[in-house]
């Protein structure tokens, strides 16, 4: 069980990775209407539900929601990204399963993939065609 766990954390990490690089440094403020998050504001808002929701769901500890400013460039919102999937994978690998961590596992990816799905429409709006999709 916890391989497939880690391998659909890969997955997740390495798409979501891919929508982020798709993305031209100077389409990282746009945002397709005023009402909304920047592209990267909203990768950044994935990065930051990682944490939040691992801290919560899969530590188990109860924290405030309370995100820092946002990453504003590529490299420093793609390495953010890659921080928090990478801490994500630690957690997974040294806590013991049990069902509350499972389902706190999947109530992230479902974050990140919600929110990843709103980012491919940032691409399409900006005239780029998202990475293609790999389970």
């Amino acid at each position: 069980m916890k391989t497939q766990l880690l391998t659909t954390l890969e997955n997740a990490k390495n798409y979501t990775l891919s929508v982020a690089e798709a993305m031209p440094e100077k389409g990282y403020p746009f945002k397709p209407t005023p009402a909304v998050w920047t592209f990267g504001e909203l990768l950044h808002h994935i990065g930051y539900g990682i944490g939040w929701w691992e801290e919560n769901y899969i530590k188990q500890r109860p924290s405030d929601w309370n995100p820092p400013a946002p990453t504003t460039r590529k490299a420093a919102t793609i390495a953010y990204l890659n921080q928090a999937f990478s801490a994500l994978k630690e957690s997974m690998e040294n806590t013991p399963l049990s069902d509350q961590v499972v389902a706190g596992f999947y109530a992230t990816i479902d974050h990140v993939t919600h929110h990843r799905g709103q980012a491919t429409v940032y691409l399409r709006n900006q005239g780029i065609v998202p990475p293609e999709y790999v389970y």
